[in-house]
């Protein structure tokens, strides 16, 4: 994926902007972000939602899906998102479960990673829908596996259903 995360972006972003637009169309680029909304980092706000409004109009234009970064701006990038054509993937999520219901019924995916040690966020997972889920390490010291065997115990699920469902979705969202 290709994107201006929220904590990078600067007052320069016209010419990072312009980079972003030339690479996204690269065919091993098969995403657009993350991209977000982060009221906890030191970016202007105001200037957070207008690169995202940007990188929601770049995904719509080429059609592809977005990689979701949020921290405290579920609101607002529900909002935005309202202005999106392409599938949607709220990475890292580890929040609960009445907003992971809320972000499925507005029709987006959510990928999971170390937080779904935590109990909390497996009850927030087990209310969504198989086909609506991704996992992710994002770089952790976890291995994947790990999360994996979490999930399947959430979901009730072998592990080669559940990888089996992930590549399902990894090419419907990612269009492989």
């Amino acid at each position: 994926s290709i994107g201006l995360h929220p904590w990078y972006i600067t007052e320069s972003r016209k010419d990072a902007f312009a980079i972003i637009q030339q690479l996204a169309t690269h065919e091993h680029v098969k995403a657009i972000g993350e991209c977000g909304l982060d009221k906890a980092c030191t970016t202007d706000f105001a200037l957070q939602q207008e690169v995202f409004a940007l990188q929601i109009e770049l995904a719509n234009k080429i059609y592809k899906p977005l990689i979701i970064h949020c921290v405290k701006a579920y609101d607002e990038v529900l909002q935005q998102l309202k202005k999106s054509k392409v599938p949607v993937v709220f990475h890292g999520f580890n929040k609960s479960e009445q907003l992971a219901r809320q972000i499925i019924k507005a029709g987006h995916s959510i990928s999971f990673g170390k937080a779904l040690m935590q109990k909390h966020v497996q009850q927030a997972a087990a209310s969504v829908p198989l086909h609506k889920l991704f996992l992710e390490t994002d770089d952790d010291h976890l291995s994947i596996q790990t999360i994996y065997q979490t999930a399947a115990k959430v979901f009730s699920i072998d592990e080669d259903s559940l990888s089996l469902q992930l590549q399902k979705n990894a090419a419907l969202v990612f269009n492989l």
